[in-house]
């Protein structure tokens, strides 16, 4: 289905998502970089090393998005979860738990989308009404949450994919194969669900519907008149 003027909010909103995320991917480059040529070089502390490299990636990440205009507590997630995987790795030894926090922050975020799912408050719902500044009255069309519902479906997705494919190698003591992964599970992912987003919930909304712009009131007029006193 092509994608039309009035649908490009939603998919903007989710390419800024997906950006967010993607930035996460640089630390975790940093950190299997630099930590292999420590190893190689035979060089001292080759975690700490990394995670050094993650943490300063991180932290210009942070500024520059800062800088950039979003949030400082959005920009500073990433250098948050760099300082505490370092942490972790360095408190075991063990470079393959530098990747635990983000196995656990995946393992959540399943769970939290599944949970949104199944009490018909999709997560993406939230996120897109509340970037569109309408926070509450997608709640009101059924085909809208539906579409949501169908959709969130797509986004619990990855986060399962990359449960399934990390976990097993964190087991394995697969450093660089976590490394690659997490890179490669990163920004792909993100825009399979991005590009996959509309589409999904576009299938749920009847023809004619004014798209995620403009929710449809489905309530008896009594009650939306209620509510507008």
């Amino acid at each position: 289905m092509r994608l039309t003027r009035q649908d490009d909010p939603l998919l903007e909103i989710l390419a800024g998502t997906g950006r967010q995320l993607a930035d996460a991917a640089l630390p975790t480059a940093a950190f299997v970089v630099v930590w292999l040529v420590a190893q190689a070089a035979s060089w001292t502390e080759p975690v700490l090393l990394g995670g050094l490299a993650s943490v300063v990636v991180a932290l210009v990440v942070a500024v520059v998005r800062w800088r950039g205009g979003e949030r400082p507590r959005a920009a500073a997630v990433g250098l948050l979860i760099a300082v505490a995987a370092t942490l972790i790795a360095l408190y075991t030894g063990r470079a393959e738990d530098f990747f635990l926090p983000r196995i656990v922050a995946n393992a959540g975020s399943l769970a939290a989308w599944l949970v949104s799912i199944a009490v018909r408050w999709p997560l993406l719902g939230l996120v897109v009404s509340a970037a569109l500044g309408k926070p509450r009255a997608w709640r009101n069309d059924p085909d809208l949450v539906r579409g949501y519902c169908r959709a969130s479906w797509l986004w619990a997705a990855q986060y399962l994919a990359r449960i399934a494919v990390l976990l097993p190698l964190w087991f394995a003591d697969q450093v660089v194969a976590l490394g690659i992964a997490q890179v490669v599970l990163t920004w792909p992912l993100v825009a399979v669900c991005a590009l996959g987003s509309w589409p999904l919930v576009r299938s749920a909304l009847p023809p004619g519907h004014p798209g995620p712009r403009h929710p449809v009131d489905a309530r008896p007029a009594a009650e939306q008149a209620a509510d507008r006193s």
